[in-house]
C-alpha cells in the first residue's frame, strides 16, 4: 500500500471539508436552502473515514450572571462532521447555521421614549441572539453505541432582538427592538455531551444531549455582565451514505 497516496488523499479530503465549512459559514446569511445544499454535498463528503450529516434539536438557553434571567427554549439546525482518528476516536465538528441563545423573565429598561416606557413599565423582557456556532470536540465511542464528546465552541453573532411584553386590558402588548449593536460579535466557551447511536454500524442516526458554558461577556455595556449557556437535546442524521451497508464496528 502506498502510504504517500493515502496521506495525500486524506489531505485533499481535509481541504475540501475546510473549504466547505468556510463557504457555508460565509454565505449562509444569503442562502435559504441549507438542507438542500447539505443533501447535495452528502455523497461527496461522506467517506470511509468521515461521516457527514444534519444535526437539529432544541436548546434551553440562559444568561449566566444575570439574576433575573429565566430559561428560554430555542430550535437549532446545522450540519456536522465526524472525522475518524483511530478505531473509536473521532473529531466532531460542523456548523450550527440556525442557533439562538438568550433568556426571558427579565425586567424592561428605559428606551428614552417616555410614552413607550410608561406603557411597558413592569413588563417582561425576552432577549434572543442568533449565532453561527462551530464546535471542535474530541468524540469517543464505547462499543459503537454510547459516546462522549467535549471541547471548545466559537460563535459569530448574526442578530439580536429584545422582546417587550406586558398584560394590558385583558390582552397583551408586544414590542420587538433590534439590539444587535449592544452585543459582541464573537462568543466562545466549553461544550461537552453524551449521545447514543441507534445502530451499531459505523455511521447511523444518533441522539444526545450537550451543555455549553460561555466564557465571553457578550454585552458591550460595562455595567452589564452576561454570558451565554445552554443545554441542548439533538438528533444527528447521516446524509449520503449510499445503498451499501457498512459492517458493524467492533
Amino acid at each position: 500500500m502506498d502510504t504517500r497516496k493515502n496521506s495525500r488523499s486524506d489531505c485533499q479530503q481535509g481541504i475540501r471539508i475546510l473549504a466547505f465549512i468556510f463557504f457555508f459559514s460565509l454565505f449562509t446569511p444569503l442562502l435559504k436552502g441549507q438542507i438542500v445544499i447539505s443533501l447535495l454535498f452528502g455523497d461527496a463528503l461522506n467517506t470511509p473515514e468521515i461521516e457527514f450529516g444534519l444535526i437539529g434539536g432544541i436548546n434551553r438557553s440562559n444568561f449566566l450572571d444575570v439574576e433575573t434571567a429565566e430559561g428560554l427554549n430555542n430550535f437549532n439546525l446545522g450540519f456536522y462532521f465526524h472525522i475518524n482518528l483511530k478505531k473509536s476516536s473521532f473529531i466532531s465538528t460542523g456548523v450550527l447555521v440556525k442557533s439562538n441563545t438568550g433568556a426571558t423573565g427579565m425586567p424592561v429598561y428605559p428606551t428614552g421614549n417616555d410614552d413607550f416606557d410608561d406603557v411597558f413599565q413592569d413588563g417582561v423582557r425576552t432577549t434572543k441572539i442568533g449565532y453561527f456556532y462551530v464546535p471542535i470536540m474530541y468524540h469517543q465511542r464505547f462499543n459503537n453505541r454510547w459516546y462522549l464528546e467535549g471541547g471548545f465552541q466559537a460563535g459569530l453573532r448574526t442578530r439580536a432582538y429584545d422582546y417587550f411584553n406586558k398584560d394590558y386590558n385583558e390582552g397583551e402588548l408586544d414590542w420587538k427592538l433590534n439590539v444587535r449593536d449592544q452585543y459582541a460579535h464573537l462568543d466562545a466557551g466549553f461544550i461537552a455531551g453524551v449521545g447514543y447511536k441507534f445502530k451499531k454500524e459505523l455511521k447511523s442516526m444518533s441522539a444526545g444531549i450537550n451543555y455549553y458554558y460561555g466564557l465571553v461577556d457578550i454585552h458591550k455595556s460595562e455595567d452589564i455582565l452576561a454570558k451565554n449557556s445552554y443545554i441542548n437535546a439533538f438528533i444527528k442524521i447521516p446524509i449520503g451514505l449510499g445503498a451499501e451497508k457498512e459492517a458493524p464496528q467492533d
